[in-house]
């Protein structure tokens, strides 16, 4: 038996966040983490620069979260785009901020924020504990698996922040959905997001497994977006694919516009142009300037190609783009579904569990890649730390 006022379940960046507000309003405070080491999905973020936020207005960004955005809204404008900078800044952390808004720390990894993140944790008196894997209830207490065997902690308060389901290596299995779902909590099924496309290329496509689709606009059902995106043997990945999830999970087409910043009046007039002796292939490669990558999907997805320029035209600006769906949930970047609004409160309490809140990716929202996963953690762990630190306030008056 162990003796802490609240218990945090998951090491993640909500996680760490809810620890540091309960323990900072002077709360025995453990931090539990089923892996040896925390925030292990952050650390793999970081890899290729960590992306804390995206500074544009606060409208802009609330935008981005979809259904979820009337109730986050309130959590994320009291932990905004700028109050995160604020926040990594106050941990010793220099950040820029690239062309198109997005935050990155100068290291452009997240090992030094979390270091320094970690030791705030320690000075504030939070007790950390790795290895230990949450089993769920026995006889009204937290039940875990450790190292030294099981042990059992009843806790006043407790906040769960385990994550989605994807990257189960790194920690977000989604094993506590059917704990929540036996207690009575209600679940929404989870979905990839931010996930790759499975495409079953033709040979000639191997050439250019690992190039990267360079301005291009990408469209599905109401969905549109510029960006990158690489092609790999099993498919299609990248920022520019992954703000289309939604659309790609409901079954709507997905579209390449291979000239975005070219009128399909223009492409026209160029192909109409005189060729001369040059082969049709020729005429299209100097007028069109796709490159090799464009061509080769223009080749995969279109053919056979109409020789008429307007016909070709509205292909380049809409070529329909065949695939076999989304990679597995376990692959995607992020996950959508998990504990429903309706089955919280507004401190993310839930209903059937007085005393436990829930924070971060296991919450029902989506967001594309670009800081809006990480600001939503952000402001997720936090508002239910407070929240938790008030409950504790209020049952030691009782």
């Amino acid at each position: 038996m162990h003796e802490w006022d609240a218990v945090v379940i998951g090491g993640g960046p909500a996680g760490l966040m809810a620890a540091g507000e309960i323990a900072r309003q002077g709360h025995r405070v453990a931090l539990v983490e089923a892996k040896p080491s925390p925030a292990r999905k952050f650390l793999m973020a970081g890899k290729s620069g960590l992306n804390l936020t995206k500074d544009e207005p606060i409208g802009a960004l609330l935008a981005h979260y979809g259904d979820a955005e009337d109730w986050l809204a309130p959590m994320i404008r009291a932990f905004d785009a700028q109050a995160v900078q604020d926040w990594a800044q106050g941990l010793g952390q220099a950040l820029f901020t690239g062309s198109t808004g997005r935050v990155f720390p100068t290291a452009m990894k997240g090992s030094p924020l979390l270091r320094a993140w970690l030791a705030e944790l320690d000075q504030l008196g939070v007790t950390r504990h790795v290895g230990w894997r949450w089993t769920g209830w026995q006889d009204g207490q937290l039940s875990f698996n450790t190292p030294d065997g099981p042990q059992w902690i009843s806790p006043r308060a407790t906040v769960l922040a385990l994550g989605g389901a994807s990257w189960a290596r790194l920690g977000s299995d989604g094993a506590w959905a059917a704990m929540l779902a036996s207690q009575g909590v209600a679940l929404a099924p989870f979905q990839p997001s931010n996930a790759a496309l499975s495409v079953a290329w033709s040979d000639h496509m191997v050439p250019h497994f690992g190039a990267a689709i360079k301005a291009v606009g990408w469209q599905a059902g109401h969905l549109t977006g510029r960006g990158e995106a690489t092609l790999s043997a099993r498919g299609l990945e990248g920022g520019g694919l992954y703000a289309l999830t939604p659309a790609l999970r409901d079954g709507h087409a997905l579209y390449l516009d291979l000239a975005p910043d070219v009128a399909a009046a223009e492409l026209t007039a160029r192909l109409a142009k005189p060729r001369g002796k040059a082969s049709w292939a020729n005429h299209m490669r100097r007028g069109l300037k796709l490159g090799p990558v464009k061509t080769a999907l223009l080749q995969e997805f279109g053919r056979p190609l109409p020789q008429d320029p307007a016909a070709l035209s509205l292909i380049i600006k809409h070529l329909p783009v065949s695939h076999a769906g989304l990679r597995p949930l376990d692959e995607a970047i992020s996950t959508a579904g998990g504990v429903r609004r309706d089955a919280l409160d507004d401190g993310l309490m839930l209903k059937a569990l007085p005393g436990t809140f829930c924070a971060g990716e296991m919450l029902d929202w989506d967001a594309p890649t670009g800081g809006y996963l990480l600001t939503a953690c952000f402001a997720t762990g936090r508002w239910a730390g407070q929240a938790a630190a008030r409950y504790l306030a209020s049952v030691t008056t009782r």
